[in-house]
């Protein structure tokens, strides 16, 4: 079986070896470069498994040739060579098609990491992973709507880039899943995937929950912590509800995006880390910059590529299948038979607007299971859907909607009021709002909870 074979193109001899020599002893063989015209002279006559490419050429830009090397050679990783912090260049090469990069001075340790993970994209474990099969071992995002294909599509195509991911998305839309997917198809897949969420971590103790901390570094460290980015090291870190990062952490943030290395509280060294990161927020992020509530160079950095999933309420056809895969996952939580549904009852899931988006559809499917009779749930059995128009967040009517609020936004405003009102009406009595409402005590709570109302001006 022959090496690995990688190309190297740089107009710096110096740099030129420095990398042969690396890669050879990694048990690459090796094809150099000095420029454009003899690196595409070089591809016309190779089958490279790695291409390890210089900015500025002499005769031209490394953008232009990473465009050419994803359009005609796509099974090639191509990793940029870039000025020291020069993360501008190093996105706009991730944006054309590049797989990663790599700053000068080249930092050998980053360089091998870079190198063993592109090699994965084309080893039988990495194909055997992207095969149906494998999607449906790892339960992927369900539905066969053309919204759901095309996320599909471009979930595979990410897979095979390091490029920073930024996953927008009302809540509920899986984007977490979305995420997982991403890491599994990926070369990664046999490194872990660390999950934050980022709006659930104490300000004061974000640093150190991120980056780690060593013993007797603050009051409470009895000791050291390697944080979550060391866990992540080799795989990917889900940052989700990127958000309501404060900007504190944001420059921080920043800094080991740019830098690929951590510094734990406390420590005098940074340590190299490998990690592929995929950000995730229900909210508008741009909106968030604008306000001065997240720092722009960052968003930029998150926001190499974006993945939007789409609502519930856009793809009712998918309905359905969701219900049956959702059924069959309680039944078996459970330990029993899976229900049928009637028709009436699907058609009333399918006309239901799903501000919850597909967690909702789990939670109303739960509970449905828990009442229905004869192993079958009816429309009855969906409760708070039944006759609920007004707080459902089902389709609305044309014209109602002011200019420039979006649709999420919009939805949550109606339902809040709605739920305001009763409960005003009630004199702040659940039961009786519920009862008011239509829905259960136990839809009320939820609703109340998810909007946020004070639980201090509420009685029972």
């Amino acid at each position: 079986m022959s090496n690995p074979l990688a190309l190297i193109v740089d107009d710096e001899p110096d740099i030129r070896e420095l990398l042969e020599i690396t890669l050879l002893r990694m048990g690459l063989d090796t094809v150099c470069a000095e420029d454009l015209a003899s690196a595409r002279k070089a591809l016309d006559e190779h089958a490279f498994d790695l291409c390890l490419l210089d900015m500025h050429l002499p005769d031209g830009d490394g953008i232009d040739l990473v465009r050419e090397i994803a359009s005609e050679h796509p099974n090639t990783p191509v990793a940029m060579i870039t000025a020291h912090g020069n993360m501008e260049t190093a996105i706009e090469a991730l944006k054309a098609g590049a797989f990663d990069f790599v700053s000068k001075p080249v930092d050998l340790p980053i360089l091998r990491k870079l190198v063993n993970t592109a090699l994965k994209l084309n080893t039988p474990q990495d194909t055997k992973a992207a095969t149906p099969a494998g999607e449906e071992k790892k339960s992927p995002l369900r539905g066969a709507s053309p919204a759901m294909e095309q996320v599909r599509t471009v979930i595979a195509k990410l897979a095979r880039s390091q490029a920073p991911v930024h996953i927008t998305g009302e809540s509920g839309t899986g984007k977490e899943l979305a995420a997982r997917m991403i890491h599994q198809l990926g070369p990664r897949q046999e490194k872990a995937f660390v999950a934050v969420n980022c709006g659930a971590i104490p300000h004061e103790l974000m640093e150190s929950e991120l980056f780690g901390h060593k013993k007797g570094s603050f009051t409470g460290a009895i000791a050291d912590n390697k944080g979550l980015f060391l866990e992540a090291d080799g795989g990917t870190l889900f940052l989700d509800e990127v958000a309501d990062l404060p900007l504190s952490m944001q420059v921080k943030l920043l800094r080991v995006i740019q830098e690929k290395s951590v510094r734990a509280v406390g420590a005098t060294r940074e340590t190299p880390v490998d990690v592929r990161i995929i950000s995730a927020t229900h909210q508008n992020l741009a909106r968030r910059v604008e306000e001065g509530l997240f720092r722009q160079d960052l968003y930029y950095r998150l926001n190499v590529i974006e993945l939007n999933m789409p609502p519930l309420r856009e793809r009712p056809e998918d309905i359905p299948e969701l219900t049956q895969h959702l059924l069959e996952s309680i039944a078996r939580n459970y330990q029993q038979p899976v229900p049928k549904i009637e028709s009436a009852a699907l058609k009333t899931l399918q006309n239901y607007g799903f501000p919850g988006n597909v967690r909702e559809l789990e939670n109303i499917l739960e509970r449905a299971f828990a009442l229905c009779e004869a192993s079958t749930i009816h429309r009855e059995d969906l409760g708070e859907l039944t006759g609920t128009t007004a707080i459902s967040c089902g389709p609305v009517q044309s014209g109602q909607r002011p200019p420039g609020e979006n649709l999420e936004d919009y939805l949550a405003r109606i339902e809040r009021e709605a739920l305001q009102e009763a409960l005003e009406a009630s004199r702040w009595n659940k039961t009786a709002a519920a009862k008011r409402l239509g829905i259960s005590f136990r839809s009320l709570r939820y609703r109340l909870s998810k909007l946020g109302f004070d639980s201090s001006e509420e009685s029972a």
